[in-house]
């Protein structure tokens, strides 16, 4: 990257946002507008359309319509694949212009985002275009005078509700697939970080990809995100963001069509770090990585540091040092190593946590404030609380922010009690130079995944779902592809 490119790039004006219904950029029909405004320094820098629900109504239509008359869903595997691969290559393109503007957007330091964005986006859908002439039938054991052959069918119409904290990577993983078996999508991104997925979007149509097969509604969840869960011309489900928000996605599942919905529902993640680790330095410097990242604004973020009491301070100061090398500031600064907190809300309510924290008996060894205030952006110091208990609010709640929670133990035992104290089951990882002890581990903390001397790293090849309250279905892999297949029987006699 060329810091002189990327400041080129965030001096440039934005022109308005609009909706992408039918293939064309529409405006909300009744006129209203949303304005955007920067994490980096809390300024409107542009608007986008506030959808009706008329409009999310014109999109669903446009998708079932587009789905019904196989303008897609009809297209040999081969022919899919050729868009798909030509929108990855555009999204290649244009990494940088749309990484500077997601940046804009959600605040993502540039050195994450340009990677977590478009070269992830355009990676995972070039893995589903290269998948979805691979995926075969079958044919059942059945007798001889019997055929019995499964087919493997696109579901219809798929809605999409995108979050904030990477949207191109996020929007990716339900898009790739979705689109690769012969759906038709309709989005809805977040309020606060829709652009760089927008765009994207208009890249597929300029790859190719025929009207109306993706849509996309900017606009408030409670007005567009209800008539999406509500419609009884949408199929599937999928979205990624609070459990709050997921549980009335389930409600409005049940009062509509019972359509199957799937949902990423975030976590509060143990970094489990025992004393026989192979190298504690290492394992401190990515713990802090682990967390502080992108301001800890990551679903799958080592939120709870479980030590080994044997070197529970030792290790604790180590991460605090790895953390406070870690330059906070703007996050189109290639020397920022941490950027901004998404929005002003977000940041009120981190600090409330600390808040909590503290009030609950735990102790702040770094951080705990809001920085750089001058700025006019939404900053906050990288934070680590220790004395954190198990039935403490930090422990249980997901914080979503640069907040550090760290809870001593004794025994393997103990380990796995305070692992499992949460509703949550998203992420974990253990440090550990005993082999026995790190399989045992990885079968006893109950997440969807979890690692080995490391944290974070996973690619596209294994996928991403949770248990408990992290919610149900995956992202990424083959096994994605799952959600967007119906079975379909077919018994012959011969």
């Amino acid at each position: 990257m060329d810091q002189t490119k990327i400041d080129a790039l965030r001096a440039q004006p934005v022109a308005a946002f609009s909706h992408l219904i039918e293939g064309k950029h529409v405006p909300a029909s009744d006129g209203g507008t949303m304005d955007i405004l920067s994490p980096i320094n809390g300024q409107v820098f542009t608007t986008t359309a506030k959808g009706t629900v008329a409009d999310m109504q014109a999109a669903i239509i446009s998708a079932r319509d587009a789905f019904e008359d196989g303008r897609w869903a009809g297209q040999s595997p081969a022919d899919r694949k050729k868009v798909l691969m030509k929108w990855a290559d555009l999204i290649e393109a244009n990494a940088l212009e749309l990484a500077v503007l997601g940046v804009r957007d959600n605040g993502t330091e540039i050195n994450m985002a340009i990677k977590a964005e478009p070269g992830s986006a355009a990676g995972t859908i070039r893995y589903y275009a290269e998948a979805l002439d691979k995926i075969y039938g079958e044919i059942a054991p059945t007798s001889l005078d019997i055929l019995g052959m499964i087919h493997k069918e696109p579901v219809g119409v798929v809605g999409a509700i995108i979050p904030w904290n990477f949207p191109m990577m996020i929007g990716a993983w339900k898009l790739g697939p979705a689109l690769a078996m012969g759906n038709s999508v309709v989005l809805k991104p977040s309020e606060t970080a829709s652009l760089s997925l927008m765009r994207m979007c208009a890249l597929a149509l300029e790859a190719g990809l025929p009207a109306g097969v993706l849509n996309a509604v900017t606009g408030e969840g409670a007005v567009v995100g209800e008539v999406l869960g509500l419609s009884m011309d949408v199929d599937v489900l999928v979205f990624t963001g609070s459990g709050g928000t997921g549980r009335r996605l389930m409600e409005y599942a049940a009062r509509s069509n019972m359509k199957r919905v799937y949902l990423e529902l975030g976590g509060k993640s143990p970094n489990i770090i025992f004393a026989d680790a192979p190298n504690l330095d290492e394992a401190a410097k990515i713990a802090a990585g682990g967390i502080f990242r992108n301001s800890g604004q990551v679903c799958v973020a080592g939120s709870r540091l479980l030590v080994e009491a044997s070197i529970h301070d030792e290790f604790v100061a180590a991460v605090a040092k790895a953390a406070s090398h870690m330059r906070v500031g703007n996050p189109l600064d290639m020397s920022t190593a941490i950027g901004a907190v998404n929005s002003e809300i977000q940041l009120t309510q981190n600090l409330g946590y600390v808040d909590t924290a503290v009030k609950e008996g735990g102790e702040i060894v770094l951080g705990g404030k809001r920085i750089l205030e001058e700025t006019g952006g939404y900053y906050m110091a990288p934070t680590i609380v220790t004395g954190v208990t198990p039935e403490a609010t930090l422990t249980q709640k997901e914080v979503f922010g640069p907040v550090l929670g760290v809870t001593a133990f004794d025994t393997d035992e103990d380990a796995v009690r305070l692992a499992n104290a949460t509703v949550y089951g998203l992420a974990g990882a253990v440090w550990t130079g005993n082999l026995s002890r790190a399989h045992q581990m990885v079968r006893r903390v109950r997440t969807g995944v979890m690692h080995v001397n490391t944290y974070g790293g996973a690619d596209g090849t294994v996928p991403l779902g949770g248990v408990g309250q992290s919610g149900n279905g995956s992202d990424k892999s083959m096994h994605a592809i799952e959600k967007y297949i119906n079975l379909k029987t077919a018994w012959i006699k011969l």
